[in-house]
């Protein structure tokens, strides 16, 4: 029997930006979406890391007794996936990284805060920037630690995620292979039975 499989979302998106898959994905296994430290139910606390982010996934596996897990993760869930597969490599039977490139130091942008309520802390947001802007080096090179077979999916030329960092990501990654999807970024939202198409396949094995 498959175990688990875990959804990881993007910076400003919750565990609800999984919904119209979720019918997919739950038949025969069990599924959990996980918001975000910083967004919707999970603790509006920092410290706002990735390496904190992390930590919360094992915390919140190790309370339900899960033991092993088919990862998914998107974006800033899909860096955060990264970072469980390499520090936990046995927890991580089979990883997908959605629209996630290895992650290189960047000119630095200030985001617009949008307006009105959101469904995460603005603060999470700068915190991530700034850790995406200027990453430790050593999480490219951890890469080649990640024991799990691999799928990513690239969004293609209209994504924001520069292809060359998908490339690099790919083949940093001892056993991935890539898939791309031309819909940009968001590739589980905008094409969702193509991700299907591809995903289930590779998690059934």
């Amino acid at each position: 029997m498959a175990p688990p499989l875990v959804l990881l979302p993007s910076l400003g998106e919750t565990r609800a930006s999984w919904d119209a898959l979720m019918p997919a994905l739950s038949r025969g296994r069990e599924v959990h979406a996980i918001d975000l430290r910083g967004h919707g139910d999970a603790p509006w606390e920092p410290p706002y890391t990735l390496d904190r982010m992390r930590d919360d996934v094992i915390d919140l596996l190790d309370a339900q007794g899960i033991d092993q897990v088919d990862l998914v993760g998107h974006s800033l869930g899909g860096a955060i996936a990264c970072q469980l597969a390499v520090t936990y490599p046995s927890r991580v039977r089979r990883l997908v990284l959605e629209d996630v490139g290895a992650l290189r130091p960047r000119t630095p942008s200030t985001p617009q805060r949008p307006d009105g309520p959101q469904p995460f802390d603005w603060d999470v947001v700068l915190a991530v920037r700034r850790q995406i802007d200027d990453p430790d080096p050593s999480w490219r090179e951890d890469l080649a630690r990640v024991t799990a077979p691999t799928l990513v999916l690239a969004g293609g030329p209209t994504s924001h995620v520069p292809d060359d960092t998908i490339d690099e990501l790919v083949h940093r990654v001892p056993d991935a292979r890539r898939v791309t999807i031309d819909v940009g970024h968001l590739i589980h939202a905008r094409a969702p039975q193509a991700w299907l198409d591809t995903v289930l396949p590779f998690l059934d094995g």
